[in-house]
């Protein structure tokens, strides 16, 4: 006869078994790391939302304080600061949708 035996069969079926374990833990190391730079990137958008504000903030006391410029061009730039922060809030949304959607399936 000469066929296989069942030791022969458990042999390729365990060899088998250890080639999905590591597959497996390959995947799961690679989720590891996108979950990561998710999180990494998520920090990164918020230290510059952050850092923008407290650019902005240190801008418009300096405007307020300023005895240079006229009421008329306080006005503009303070509105100005106004469509920069809504666009900095608009922006800092669509970062943080599109971080958080990242691998999740459509």
């Amino acid at each position: 006869m000469g066929g296989p035996s069942e030791r022969e069969y458990r042999e390729k079926l365990k060899k088998i078994r250890e080639k999905l374990n590591k597959r497996a833990k390959d995947v799961r190391k690679d989720f590891a790391k996108i979950k990561k730079m998710k999180v990494e990137t998520l920090n990164k958008t918020e230290e510059a939302r952050r850092s923008t504000e407290r650019d902005m903030d240190k801008i418009e006391r300096n405007i307020t304080k300023s005895k240079d410029l006229a009421p008329e061009s306080k006005k503009r730039l303070r509105s100005e600061i106004v469509i920069l922060r809504n666009e900095i809030k608009e922006n800092y949304s669509e970062l943080r949708t599109q971080i958080s959607e990242t691998l999740i399936p459509a």
